[in-house]
């Protein structure tokens, strides 16, 4: 047996393992990401308050019935104060995912779940998308904004339309935010980062659309989508905004995933005196 042969041999099982890998195995090793975030205009009523975040579920022929379910399992394990869902449910023929789709009526959190729809979605039937998640007791905002109470102290949970279907509007959003107490934006593509921190009204933005690149090679740049190449991954900070963007739960083709685990985000908001109360604690 020459060496050539051996070689060949010897890359064609590397890279059918890494292949077999890459398409059986980490797209359903999914990574429960703690995310602690200080807001500076967090009122105190809601320190600890906790988050749930996954977004791109692109219900198809892989993310199915059993596979959302499962997702829907490990979301509720986490206890959520709010769950927040940010686009892309489905990646084309929406009528026929909606068994898919059910599975999110299982979902629970304490003070409920809020969505945004996503380039899909808008290519897709968005009025059947936001119809279909609001019989399933889902919050879609559309430009629109949710305030949570605690007594007499707010949180606000804002959400616009697609940015690259030219939904987005962030002035009617602005029209409708309180100006007092902490606000956060539900925004599909995760660069409307720079628009959101102009405004200088928000703390947080949550996003996803990027899914991380969905396979990354170490010392490559990540290949991720239009207005989802500056901020590709995890936590950024835009002037005062924080911007986090989720890896996400499902694909697209190729229906591969390496070095970039599907993603169910747990963020817990802290104040500023909460989060000055921890740095006071002694030293065990």
């Amino acid at each position: 047996m020459s060496l050539l042969f051996r070689l060949l041999t010897l890359c064609f099982a590397v890279l059918f393992s890494v292949s077999a890998y890459a398409r059986k195995i980490e797209p359903d090793w999914i990574e429960i990401v703690h995310v602690p975030l200080t807001l500076p205009h967090l009122d105190r009523a809601f320190d600890g308050y906790k988050i749930v975040q996954i977004t791109d579920i692109h219900a198809d022929f892989w993310m199915g019935r059993d596979r959302l379910q499962h997702i829907v399992q490990q979301i509720n394990a986490q206890q959520a104060d709010a769950i927040a869902l940010t686009g892309d449910f489905v990646t084309q023929h929406p009528q026929q995912q909606v068994s898919t789709l059910r599975q999110l009526a299982q979902l629970q959190s304490r003070d409920g779940i809020f969505a945004v729809l996503g380039n899909h979605d808008q290519w897709t039937d968005p009025q059947f998308i936001t119809d279909t998640l609001t019989r399933l007791g889902i919050t879609v905002l559309h430009n629109q904004v949710s305030t949570l109470h605690r007594g007499s102290q707010q949180l606000h949970l804002a959400g616009v339309g697609d940015i690259w279907g030219n939904q987005a509007h962030l002035p009617q959003v602005l029209q409708q935010l309180p100006s007092q107490g902490s606000a956060i934006l539900l925004a599909h593509e995760p660069d409307f980062a720079d628009i959101t921190a102009a405004t200088d009204r928000f703390d947080l933005q949550l996003s996803g659309h990027s899914h991380g690149g969905q396979i990354y090679l170490p010392f490559y740049k990540r290949i991720t989508p239009r207005f989802g190449t500056k901020y590709p991954i995890g936590q950024y900070q835009v002037g005062s905004l924080i911007q986090y963007t989720s890896r996400g739960v499902g694909m697209t083709r190729p229906h591969f995933r390496f070095n970039c685990r599907p993603e169910i985000t747990v963020l817990t908001l802290h104040s500023r005196e909460g989060a000055d109360k921890q740095d006071a604690l002694p030293l065990q």
